[in-house]
């Protein structure tokens, strides 16, 4: 079976949608209700989150540069083998290096792949702060953290941005939803 087999079972195109932002910009949460929406519509789909990698696949993996880039290069096999069985797949990454992002674009055949980016400034993301992961990093508890000590580098060219200081959830989710199906989850 190759992936075209697939995407006639499942009835709909194959692609990956790579997240990136700061931690607490809304990532997961945005991907996590996208996942819903969509299968709602017969989409099937599957999200790679980062913070899940981490506690299993990529346990092995620190927060130094090279081990985020391991940590990405992972899941873009991951994603990989989902696309190849026709699924949408939503993978929610910090991902600071745009160097790095652009090399896991470059795994990925034209019109498989697009970078999300998940606007939120450091300010909000450090008053969200659902972990608690900000206030350690301050606290010297937490080195290399992404927005504090890290340096996060925001796209230049994402195929989408979503702000989530300007939209709410909902709104974020319909954007988002409304993105993949007219651009790529097209019924076949």
């Amino acid at each position: 079976m190759n992936r075209k087999d697939w995407e006639l079972l499942n009835g709909h195109k194959a692609g990956v949608f790579w997240f990136t932002g700061l931690s607490g910009s809304g990532k997961s949460t945005l991907a996590q209700q996208a996942e819903k929406e969509l299968f709602k519509q017969g989409i099937r789909c599957a999200v790679i989150d980062g913070d899940q990698l981490r506690k299993g696949l990529n346990i092995d993996l620190g927060f130094s540069e090279e081990d985020r880039k391991e940590n990405m290069r992972r899941a873009a096999e991951v994603a990989s083998m989902f696309l190849d069985l026709g699924f949408i797949v939503l993978v929610p990454m910090i991902s600071p290096s745009s160097a790095a992002r652009e090399a896991i674009r470059y795994r990925f055949q034209s019109g498989e792949f697009a970078e999300i980016y998940v606007q939120c400034s450091l300010e909000t993301c450090e008053q969200r702060d659902p972990k608690g992961l900000y206030k350690k990093a301050r606290k010297g508890e937490i080195r290399e953290f992404t927005g504090i000590d890290a340096i996060y580098e925001p796209p230049k060219h994402a195929e989408l941005t979503v702000d989530t200081e300007i939209y709410d959830m909902e709104s974020s989710v319909n954007l988002l939803v409304d993105f993949v199906t007219h651009n790529y989850a097209k019924k076949i």
